[in-house]
C-alpha cells in the first residue's frame, strides 16, 4: 500500500515570479524522493508525489499547504499569500512502477485522480480516497472543517505552522525565539492557526489508517 498526492497550485499567475513558490516546492519534494520516479511537477503548476508510507501522506500534504500559504512577494500584501494549493490523497496498491510517476499505475493512483476531479466541484482543497469508505467519510469531514481555517491562514500563521509542523515538540518559548516574538504572541498565533485541532486530525488519520492496513 502506498499513497499518492495529486495537486495543483491555485491562482499561481498572481505570483509574478513563479520561482518564488516553484523552487521551495521542488526542494521540499526532493527531500521525500527522486524526480521523476517519485514526484513530478508538470504543466507549470500541477504535481504528483508518491508516499511510500501512507500514514505520512496527510502530514506531507499539510506541509505542502503550509509552504504554499507562506509564499509572498515584496510587491504584494503581507497579510496572506495570493496562492493556495488543491490536493487529493489516494491510498491503495501500486501495481506498476514506471520510470516516471506519471507512468506508474494502480488503485492508489486511480483513487487520487478520482478524488482530485471532485475537489473543485465539492469546493474543498484537501480530501482523501482509500479502499475504506467509512474512513474516507470521517476524515474528509474533518478536512473540510479544517479547510475553513487552513485556507485563510495569514503569512504569520503559515510561518508559525512551518516551525510547528517540522518540530511538534517545540515549546512556545522555543517557537517565539525562532520567530523573534514574545511567548504571548506565539500563544495568540497558535489559536488563530488552530494548531492543536489540526494536529489532532492528523493523528486521528494515522490511527484510522493503522486500523485498516493489513
Amino acid at each position: 500500500m502506498i499513497a499518492v498526492i495529486k495537486g495543483d497550485i491555485m491562482s499561481s499567475r498572481k505570483i509574478q515570479n513563479p520561482e518564488v513558490w516553484l523552487i521551495p516546492l521542488q526542494k521540499l519534494m526532493g527531500k521525500w524522493g527522486e524526480q521523476p520516479k517519485d514526484w513530478e511537477l508538470v504543466w507549470g503548476d500541477f504535481f504528483q508525489l508518491e508516499v511510500k508510507n501512507p500514514a505520512e501522506s496527510l502530514h506531507k500534504a499539510i506541509q505542502i499547504k503550509i509552504l504554499i500559504k507562506s509564499i509572498s512577494e515584496p510587491n504584494i500584501s503581507k497579510t496572506s499569500s495570493p496562492i493556495d494549493v488543491r490536493m487529493s490523497i489516494g491510498i491503495g496498491e501500486k501495481t506498476y512502477g514506471g520510470a516516471r510517476i506519471s507512468e506508474s499505475n494502480g488503485p492508489a493512483f486511480i483513487h487520487s485522480s478520482e478524488q482530485f476531479d471532485r475537489l473543485k466541484k465539492e469546493k474543498v482543497n484537501l480530501a482523501i480516497q482509500s479502499p475504506w469508505k467509512d474512513m474516507d467519510e470521517e476524515i474528509n469531514l474533518y478536512l473540510k472543517l479544517a479547510g475553513i481555517f487552513m485556507d485563510k491562514w495569514s503569512l504569520s500563521s503559515a510561518e508559525l505552522m512551518q516551525i510547528i509542523w517540522a518540530d511538534p515538540q517545540a515549546t512556545q518559548e522555543e517557537v517565539g525565539r525562532k520567530l523573534g516574538i514574545k511567548q504571548n504572541s506565539v500563544s495568540d498565533r497558535f489559536k488563530r492557526a488552530n494548531v492543536e485541532e489540526l494536529m489532532e486530525i492528523e493523528q486521528i488519520f494515522r490511527k484510522k489508517l493503522q486500523n485498516h492496513l493489513p
